[in-house]
């Protein structure tokens, strides 16, 4: 059995939001135990200004209850809002005040407030930041989705452009940055990735975000840490955006709406229905068939005794006038600082290629190490002799150099052959590189 990570399919947890239903969804909550006190936060289910306390709380160790009972919310706070956080003390609210005072009284090492004076000055800033800049925008987008608000065009157009414009800000300050303020998650981080965790599931698709790789990669760094997902659980970007039951309604009463013009309109003939494109990889495979089956070199791969078994078992069937290999090298290898979020590049990658996936096997690797240069690479069998397939399906290709390495008019050689059984059988040392992480996507 082979050892190499599968990146299996696999549809993610769904976050706890209310949309048009009655029924309560359960609450995130700390499960272990891990200081004498206990503090209980008051908030609605799903609430996106409770997750900043909640995420801290894992960070700092600092034991949180949640409970939805809000039918004393006015004895707790005098705003008469949620959330709010009830202490020996007496009860603290605002969500930026209690994520605070959660950093606060958790374990130091955290450093979730910042490691001096100054990074505690910015940390307050991005907070600010948030709630002033962000939320408003943010949410008047998404809430009509949810079923919070009703939908507005003019409110539709101007939060998207506000946001869009919030988004830029961001996108230019983690250019040269891991995290909004020092070399760890604060914070800052943790406030403005809650305000961002709907509208990324629900309405910023892969278009919008296309000009953000910065906040991309930075948000996926941390919703991929696991003092995020046990409150927000797995966050899987939407692909297109959703639109508001008030925004599809209006679109349909623009095509039936009264008047002399518009009797005239329904008189003409009605337009024949766009075909549906037919996908290439699948116009190549009933036009140009190949011999070679995929889904027997994946399950070769998955169970073969040996990597060299398999291998043999590859180059005996490869069928290069149908197929090619290609080697991949990130663009921008400079850039990757630490394994983890370097690993989850690896993996957002191989999540956004899915489409795919029928016709393209490949393995990715993360070499070196932080006290070096962490580097990602890989070789990937694809339907075909281009990567342009590849590229449609995933932005992100974009951002590697494609290399040949056999394929039509491209006999493999002994070279080739080498290079690629070091790729995919290779588990600890590759190219005389430690292997720090590695995935494969079939």
């Amino acid at each position: 059995q082979l050892t190499k990570t599968t990146d299996a399919s696999s549809s993610a947890a769904t976050l706890p939001l209310h949309i048009a239903s009655n029924e309560k969804t359960g609450l995130p909550k700390s499960q272990a135990k891990r200081s004498q006190k206990m503090y209980t936060l008051y908030t609605s289910a799903g609430n996106f200004r409770a997750f900043k306390a909640l995420i801290a709380a894992e960070y700092s160790g600092v034991n949180v209850e949640t409970s939805d009972d809000l039918s004393n919310i006015l004895a707790l706070s005098p705003l008469g809002k949620a959330p709010v956080l009830a202490t020996p003390k007496g009860a603290v609210w605002e969500s930026n005040a209690i994520a605070r005072h959660v950093a606060r009284i958790g374990r130091g090492d955290a450093a979730l407030t910042g490691n001096d004076v100054y990074e505690a000055a910015a940390v307050d800033s991005w907070m600010d930041f948030c709630v002033n800049e962000l939320e408003l925008p943010a949410t008047v987008w998404w809430y009509p989705v949810a079923g919070y608000m009703p939908f507005s065009e003019k409110a539709y157009a101007k939060s998207k452009e506000d946001f869009t414009a919030v988004l830029s800000k961001l996108e230019c300050h983690l250019h040269t940055r891991t995290y909004l303020v020092g070399d760890a998650i604060t914070l800052a981080d943790i406030s403005i990735v809650s305000a961002l965790v709907y509208p990324m599931k629900l309405v910023c698709d892969k278009s919008f975000l296309k000009p953000f790789t910065n906040v991309t990669r930075w948000f996926n760094t941390c919703v991929n840490q696991e003092e995020f997902k046990k409150v927000i659980g797995e966050v899987k970007l939407c692909k297109e955006e959703a639109c508001a039951p008030g925004q599809e309604k209006k679109k349909a009463e623009k095509k039936s709406s009264g008047g002399k013009k518009d009797k005239k309109k329904e008189a003409a003939p009605a337009p024949a229905p766009k075909k549906k494109t037919e996908h290439p990889y699948k116009i190549m495979d009933r036009e140009t068939p190949s011999a070679f089956s995929m889904d027997a070199w994946k399950k070769t791969y998955s169970n073969a005794a040996t990597y060299e078994a398999a291998m043999e078992y590859f180059w005996t069937k490869f069928d290069k006038e149908g197929w090619s290999l290609w080697h991949q090298n990130y663009n921008y290898n400079e850039d990757n600082k630490r394994v983890f979020m370097t690993s989850n590049a690896v993996g957002g990658f191989q999540q956004r290629t899915d489409e795919v996936r029928k016709w393209a096997f490949g393995v990715m690797d993360v070499l070196g190490s932080e006290d070096t240069v962490l580097e990602i690479k890989g070789v990937w069998l694809l339907r075909g002799d281009t990567t342009e397939h590849l590229v449609n399906a995933n932005d992100d290709a974009n951002w590697y150099t494609w290399t040949k390495i056999a394929g039509k008019d491209m006999e493999p050689s002994d070279e080739a052959k080498a290079q690629v059984a070091a790729y995919w059988c290779s588990e600890n040392e590759l190219e005389g590189k430690p292997i720090a992480d590695s995935k494969v996507f079939k």
